[in-house]
């Protein structure tokens, strides 16, 4: 029989087109989700739009968000189409399309289905888990995979690069103009003022490149077998409206086999495939050469494949949540947090563990960087989320982007005037390293910075005898802690190489 001539639609090209429109757009709304940059409402779109994220964060905190309504939309989507989020606007399945390791992986066979049930694992243990208010598990969301790796070792990076390439071209005096015009364009607005520094950005830059190294494996191999809110857009994807289908010019060439990225079409089914996990990519209708695949509106269920979730997969999860969150919680750091797990203004005090889904959009927006994902610090139920590390930057006391952009309100969105009054912690000042305590040299820089109008630290003027018997008159810091909102600028600008000597604690009375 002969080939079709039917001119179609190039909807490959289109659907690339959309791709890289979408990635193009998560990026930039990334870059200037800065302090300064474009309004929060509009930054944190992205990770109101899944609806993943936004179900656990209603799960876990018993509340309702207005914005994240927003996810329906993706929903709704997934309803009349399938996992065309999947296919056509995520961010991270665009990603791993672009690398995709085709000319590395070769013609290796693919695991069995039944790694499928990974992701439904995961999904319902996420779900699960939420109920019991730990989000511990949304580490595992492409969305906040993605943010996260973007803001703690992607961006840096970029920043350090732009650096070293400031430094060397100013030393050209022809090109000194061009790059403080360039500098006075970039920063602080889009690159921070100073370097940004973070805590195991080798970690998190590792996660990410694991993900994709995973195509070696087979395409797609996120998509897959591990991706949660694509397991969830599958189950949803089940009655879906318009589904793909064969009809009778089939002729069995197994073309559409072969450019499957997720190994969906079965031979074995007359080259069915499961609407579950279809990304809706048109690779297979577009290289038919019969004209035999179409995607047409169908009104009953999807047929459940042995993979899908089960009544066994269910109580397995349960069972792992359960045993998880009692391990979890029966930890030292469960009974009394670490002296200095500092959380941004107004977080610990709005039940940051049961809202904060780990996406660091906080981390982004913060100009000094202070606020890093935490590891140890934490324990295991508050793994990633936002802690402030005072040595690395300091909570600015003109800014209140944090709680402006989380999409979540897990960081409440004060206004500046409620951020300034809110006390995060309290600096103490060790007598044993401070320099005017402990050498009796003369060091003021933490009283200068002090930003409270009333200042929280003092200068006591004393006499002192040095070990060669030596009078010295020092000025010598101490704290007025009803003053202290532990800010930690005073730590961060602490000259003393190391460990600060004066450093920003947690207070019984705010645990």
């Amino acid at each position: 029989m002969a080939r079709s001539t039917k001119r179609a639609v190039p909807w490959i090209p289109i659907r690339r087109t959309v791709q890289g429109l979408a990635l193009a757009a998560f990026l930039v709304l990334f870059v200037w989700s800065r302090r300064g940059g474009w309004p929060p409402s509009l930054v944190n779109v992205p990770m109101r739009l899944d609806p993943l994220a936004m179900l656990t964060h209603a799960l876990s905190s018993r509340t309702l968000l207005v914005g994240s309504t927003l996810a329906l939309l993706v929903l709704l989507l997934t309803f009349i189409r399938g996992r065309m989020w999947c296919g056509w606007l995520c961010p991270l399945g665009t990603l791993l399309d672009l690398f995709s390791l085709d000319w590395w992986r070769g013609k290796r066979e693919a695991p069995p289905e039944s790694w499928r049930k990974l992701k439904y694992g995961l999904l319902l243990t996420i779900l699960l888990a939420a109920l019991f208010t730990n989000l511990t598990l949304m580490i595992f969301d492409p969305l906040t995979i993605l943010f996260r790796t973007l803001s703690v070792s992607v961006w840096p990076a970029v920043d350090q690069v732009v650096t070293a390439s400031e430094i060397t071209l100013y030393r050209v005096p022809v090109l000194r103009s061009m790059v403080s015009s360039f500098y006075g364009l970039v920063r602080p607005k889009v690159l921070p003022a100073q370097p940004a520094f973070y805590r195991y950005t080798a970690l998190y830059a590792g996660v990410f490149l694991g993900v994709l190294a995973l195509n070696l494996v087979a395409s797609r191999f996120w998509c897959r077998y591990l991706c949660p809110l694509g397991a969830m857009l599958g189950l949803v994807s089940k009655v879906s409206l318009k589904r793909r289908v064969v009809n009778d010019q089939c002729r069995e060439c197994d073309a559409c086999v072969g450019v499957c990225p997720t190994g969906t079409i079965d031979p074995e089914r007359g080259y069915a495939s499961d609407p579950g996990e279809c990304t809706v990519c048109l690779n297979c209708q577009e290289t038919c050469p019969y004209g035999a695949i179409r995607f047409s509106w169908e009104l009953t269920p999807a047929e459940w494949q042995t993979y899908d979730p089960s009544r066994r997969q269910a109580l397995t999860a349960f069972g792992a949540v359960i045993a998880g969150i009692a391990l979890a919680r029966s930890g030292l750091l469960a009974l009394r947090d670490h002296s200095w797990l500092v959380r941004p203004p107004g977080a610990r005090e709005n039940n940051l563990l049961s809202k904060c889904i780990r996406c660091g959009e906080c981390i982004r927006a913060c100009p000094t960087s202070a606020i890093q994902p935490s590891v140890a610090e934490a324990g295991l139920e508050g793994l990633w989320t936002p802690v402030l590390v005072c040595r690395l930057g300091y909570c600015d006391y003109s800014c209140n982007a944090c709680g402006q952009v989380c999409s979540v309100q897990a960081i409440p969105p004060l206004s500046l005037e409620e951020k300034r009054q809110q006390v995060i912690g309290v600096a103490y000042i060790d007598e044993h390293r401070c320099l005017p305590w402990a050498d009796l040299e003369p060091c003021i820089v933490c009283e200068e910075m002090c930003p409270v109008p009333d200042k929280a630290i003092k200068l006591e003027t004393v006499d002192a005898v040095t070990p060669d018997g030596e009078t010295v008159t020092v000025q010598q810091p101490r704290v007025v802690r009803e003053r202290c909102i532990g800010c930690g600028i005073c730590e961060y600008k602490c000259p003393v190489n190391g460990e600060a000597a004066i450093r920003v604690y947690v207070p019984s009375t705010l645990v």
